[in-house]
């Protein structure tokens, strides 16, 4: 298997981490950002979107973050990365659509804000209110995972790979959070994890 995309890419890290936990050997080579590659004819023909990550596992050809998270634990985890169950693994496409399509945004402010924008030029109101709405957010994770462990029940499952991505820069960023104790303990949860540790707890660039 082969993985485009650069490491500190967040949904790079996604599959990263989700093909470590699968236990699948790959070969990854740095793309787009400061790597470039990812507007050239040869990349665009596999993923006409021109981001990353791309994979190609035997010749079939994967992009879209999540919806790779989603192959590789059909593939090659089913009955636990992927719930058998189609009810539970309802609840981990659930939360991982919740990532694309909720939590991003206010993340992506906050983060490119603190991170990737020089401090003269950050926008410090959109920057705390990207990180009051992002509180918000959490604040329903978090109530979602009272009397749960994970995002689809008792165990480690695909749902929690994309939302788990940004919880570590949720934690990671200097902003300010509410106590969320759920989300704290999923989170804990998550860290002792080797792939997380190897792919997600990295220097934010």
């Amino acid at each position: 298997m082969k993985i485009w995309g650069r490491a500190n890419s967040i949904n790079v890290q996604k599959v990263l981490w989700a093909a470590d936990e699968c236990g699948v050997k790959y070969e990854r080579e740095d793309v787009g950002g400061a790597f470039g590659g990812n507007d050239q004819a040869w990349y665009l023909k596999m993923n006409p979107n021109g981001v990353v990550p791309t994979i190609d596992d035997g010749g079939r050809i994967v992009w879209e973050s999540n919806s790779a998270v989603r192959y590789l634990a059909a593939k090659y985890a089913a009955g636990t990365l992927w719930p058998s169950d189609p009810g539970q693994r309802s609840e981990a496409d659930r939360w991982m659509d919740w990532q694309l399509s909720t939590i991003s945004e206010p993340m992506r402010i906050a983060f490119w804000g603190l991170i990737r924008t020089p401090p003269e030029k950050r926008d410090t109101a959109a920057i705390k209110k990207a990180a009051e709405d992002a509180g918000k957010l959490f604040a329903r994770l978090d109530g979602w995972l009272d009397g749960r462990r994970y995002v689809a029940g008792g165990h480690f499952t695909m749902g929690d790979i994309p939302a788990g991505c940004f919880a570590y820069r949720w934690y990671a960023l200097d902003i300010e959070r509410p106590d969320l104790k759920n989300v704290r303990a999923w989170y804990d949860r998550l860290t002792a994890r080797p792939a997380y540790a190897r792919h997600v707890m990295v220097k934010m660039t």
